[in-house]
């Protein structure tokens, strides 16, 4: 792709240098035929891989059937999906959206919803410094991010600032903001660097929202659906929260999201309160249950565990006192290496070694491979990777 062309594109994306023109599994190819072993899956979105044959015969067979109605009639598949991501995430109901920042603004509308149903005027959202919850203004208002606010002012207010990781932190924030009503976060920081809180630290939370009557929220938009080894992260330390936010992988790479609720965030919308346009259309849920129903039947949870710990393994052997290397952490196929040095640019030597990656927070190598990778496949992540860190 000629990197001088003009566009009438808005510029918002910093692009790489090519195009993809197709693909098949793990695999990417560009215009020029080149192949690509993909490791960013994008972001986190294409769990099953490209053209999964069985999902790319759910969207045609539903595309000549029926793809959209609105929400002014039963949408069967809506329901079916609902009734499938309750079942999953041991919850109530379920609205479904367009994208992860529509269901983190669910979300938020349900929370103050709730809080205003208790007498709390003026509510109070905790949230984590370093996270990410998406793009539209009260989304990056949450953000814990001066990078993705910048410009944007007057934020929407509303948000408690902590230390992610830091029950003390919370445990203060608590003794001190009367108008808290809940607590939101990611159960693994993902746009930060692949930060992995404490263990115990959700039990903590869940316990201190319990005490005080608050809503925990769980951000799972790029750690849930199978991608660290459980179907959503915050079952790692067996804990349920009032809400979870939900997309990215759930339909492979069609647009949907879903934000599932428990309790009185679950009953606490009513028809004309919020709703969406294009949201749990045919086309969406139906591919959503096929994605729910391979990742289940191809245990594709425990294959992300177990390939996900076996990399981290062979970098840790691989890098085992490298100068430049800081760190390696995740948990399944959700894994980020800090450098100790800014290392965009390894994006650009990745791709001449035939591999797509992601560098977050500037110095973390953010790995997120489709969930259906073999051994030989990660085995090529973690040579090329660490090919890359070693010349550094």
């Amino acid at each position: 792709m000629d990197s001088m062309k003009t566009s009438q594109l808005m510029n918002t994306y910093a692009r790489l240098p090519l195009a993809f023109e197709r693909g098949e599994g793990a695999w990417l190819w560009d215009s020029s035929g080149k192949k690509y072993l993909d490791a960013i899956a994008g972001i986190g979105v294409c769990a099953l891989g490209h053209s999964h044959p069985e999902i790319t015969e759910v969207i045609a067979d539903q595309a000549g059937q029926l793809i959209h109605t609105a929400n002014l009639a039963e949408i069967p598949w809506q329901e079916t999906l609902a009734a499938k991501l309750a079942g999953i995430a041991g919850m109530e109901n379920v609205f479904v959206a367009n994208s992860g920042a529509e269901v983190v603004e669910c979300a938020m509308k349900l929370i103050r919803l709730v809080a205003h149903s208790k007498g709390i005027d003026r509510p109070e959202i905790v949230v984590m410094e370093n996270s990410f919850h998406g793009r539209t203004l009260a989304a990056l208002s949450a953000t814990g991010s001066r990078k993705v606010q910048a410009g944007y002012e007057p934020l929407v207010g509303g948000f408690v600032r902590v230390p992610f990781g830091d029950i003390d932190a919370l445990e203060n924030a608590a003794a001190n903001r009367p108008g808290i009503a809940a607590v939101m976060l990611e159960p693994i920081q993902g746009e930060s660097g692949v930060q992995v809180p404490p263990e115990g630290y959700l039990q903590a939370v869940r316990a201190l929202c319990d005490r005080k009557g608050w809503l925990m929220v769980c951000d799972e938009i790029q750690t849930g659906l199978c991608r660290t080894g459980k179907w959503y992260a915050s079952q790692h330390e067996d804990v349920t929260p009032d809400i979870i936010a939900s997309a990215k992988a759930l339909a492979n790479g069609i647009p949907i999201g879903a934000c599932i609720a428990r309790g009185e965030a679950a009953s606490a919308f009513s028809p004309g309160r919020h709703g969406s346009t294009f949201g749990g259309n045919p086309l969406a849920c139906r591919t959503a249950c096929k994605v729910l129903e391979i990742m289940e039947r191809d245990e594709v949870a425990e294959h992300a565990a177990t390939l996900g710990a076996q990399i981290v393994d062979s970098f840790n052997k691989r890098l085992d006192g490298h100068a430049s290397l800081r760190d390696v952490r995740g948990r399944g196929l959700m894994i980020g290496l800090e450098i100790n040095q800014e290392v965009n640019h390894l994006k650009f030597k990745a791709l001449e070694k035939g591999l797509v990656i992601n560098v977050t927070h500037d110095n973390v190598i953010r790995l997120l491979p489709p969930l259906i990778i073999d051994s030989e496949q990660a085995g090529q992540i973690v040579d090329t990777v660490s090919s890359l860190i070693e010349e550094l």
